[in-house]
């Protein structure tokens, strides 16, 4: 059977900015930036970003065109059969990521919903707190919207890459670039929300550390997808003309531009109202409804933040689903239309214990972490950092040469930085890796 690839070089550049920008940009960045210091955070994470970020990004696309294959195979092919144990913990992380992810997603077309019916008129920031702690604690709902949002995700990946995943990615994307540049206009107009640019752009280097350090840099690795399979999964669909660098330049460019302006949006809005930047994950499902709500059109303007965290959120999702779905059709010899539904039936029930787990399954702990922080733990900590290293090894060390060929397309678009590119996959990347799983399991 003829491998799909994708209808256009547009149309994988949305993609994979897709998948990148996601949650992390606009639900966790922001929050990151103002815990971490501001403009000092921003500037360190930029820096990882292209330094370790392209890096490895470039590797895994490269891996995947060379390979032809979903992130198992492209291992075993390229690196040799003991590589393949990668490819499949990049299947298995993708599963675990997509299961609790999708839990938070769901929670994101809770709010469109209830900001359509009205569900949150009237409200004040305290109620906005003691209704998100309802809604992830509840033992149905959130169920009920998470059973909707991985349903979305099924009906577009079932139509494959350029029918499905494409045409969304193209419809989207532009919508998400569309509702956050309306949504920064709006945030920078507010009475004090200079305070909240300065914050964020002029850096303060009173607060680099190496909690500061180790958080930009896993930030700067977790936005761009890594370590999943994504992108190996999405590069094998790519074709033999398109340049790897400047695609996945462009890729992380798109990614970066997104979480600067959710930074726009959202932390002078923090300051026009005197909140606290350092709020956590509940800076967006409890501090800015209560903040639209004290705006004229504040509905309105809620809706299309939600909207904008719903789009953000799908776009990764379908890419972490379309990983497990071409592992089941090219390992198993299954349909799409078969393996999309029935992976996207079991990753929902494999959610559910996360979603109950922020509820009435709150004593069921692992290492004395619930099921869904266990989740994230787990994939933080272990398997996202494992297989971007061993994808850096691969590329820098066991078959250097295939990787070489496919950056530069066989010769034909030089590289200027592939010498660079080399030893940033054998040495710098996977001790920068390293140094981050060291210091978030160990805290040294």
């Amino acid at each position: 059977m003829q491998r799909e690839h994708w209808g256009s070089r547009i149309g994988f550049i949305l993609a994979a900015a897709g998948s990148a920008v996601g949650l992390g940009n606009i639900w966790k960045f922001p929050y990151l930036v103002g815990a971490q210091g501001g403009g000092a955070f921003l500037v360190v994470y930029i820096g990882f970003l292209i330094a370790i970020g392209l890096c490895v990004m470039i590797a895994e696309i490269a891996l995947g065109r060379q390979a032809q294959a979903n992130p198992f195979s492209a291992f075993r092919r390229v690196g040799g059969t003991g590589w393949s144990v990668f490819g499949l913990m990049a299947v298995l992380t993708a599963f675990l990521i997509l299961s609790f992810y999708s839990v938070v997603g769901g929670w994101t077309i809770a709010y469109v919903v209830k900001t359509i019916t009205g569900g949150f008129s009237g409200y004040s920031g305290a109620e906005f707190e003691g209704h998100f702690g309802a809604l992830v604690t509840d033992a149905v709902e959130p169920i009920i919207y998470h059973a909707a949002f991985m349903a979305i995700g099924v009906v577009i990946v079932i139509n494959g890459i350029s029918g499905g995943i494409e045409k969304a990615s193209k419809i989207m994307m532009p919508l998400l670039f569309v509702l956050l540049a309306l949504l920064v206009i709006r945030s920078l107009t507010l009475d004090g929300a200079m305070a909240g640019v300065e914050y964020f752009l002029v850096p303060d280097w009173s607060h680099l550390n190496a909690d500061m350090v180790a958080a930009a840099l896993g930030q700067a690795f977790f936005t761009l997808s890594l370590g999943m399979g994504a992108l190996i999964t999405y590069g094998s669909y790519l074709g033999n003309k398109e340049s790897i660098p400047n695609a996945a330049l462009w890729v992380v460019g798109l990614d970066l531009l997104v979480a600067v302006l959710a930074g726009f949006l959202i932390l002078p809005a923090v300051f026009a109202f005197n909140m606290d930047p350092a709020a956590g994950p509940g800076l967006t499902f409890i501090t800015l409804p209560a903040i639209f709500a004290e705006l004229p059109f504040g509905m309105f303007i809620q809706l299309c933040f939600f909207v904008l965290l719903f789009v953000a959120a799908i776009t990764s999702a379908i890419s972490l689903l379309q990983v497990v779905v071409a592992f089941i059709c090219e390992e198993f010899n299954v349909g799409r239309k078969a393996a999309t539904i029935w992976v996207g039936i079991v990753i929902f029930l494999f959610g559910v214990p996360s979603s109950l787990a922020l509820g009435v399954w709150g004593d069921i702990t692992f290492f004395e972490l619930n099921i869904f922080d266990f989740l994230g733990y787990l994939t933080d900590n272990y398997f996202l950092p494992l297989g971007a290293i061993a994808t850096c090894l691969v590329a820098g060390w066991v078959s250097y040469d295939k990787f070489a060929a496919e950056v530069t397309n066989n010769g034909e678009r030089p590289f200027a930085y592939l010498t660079a590119w080399k030893w940033m996959c054998r040495v710098v990347a996977p001790l920068a890796i390293i140094w981050v799983m060291v210091h978030s399991i160990f805290g040294a």
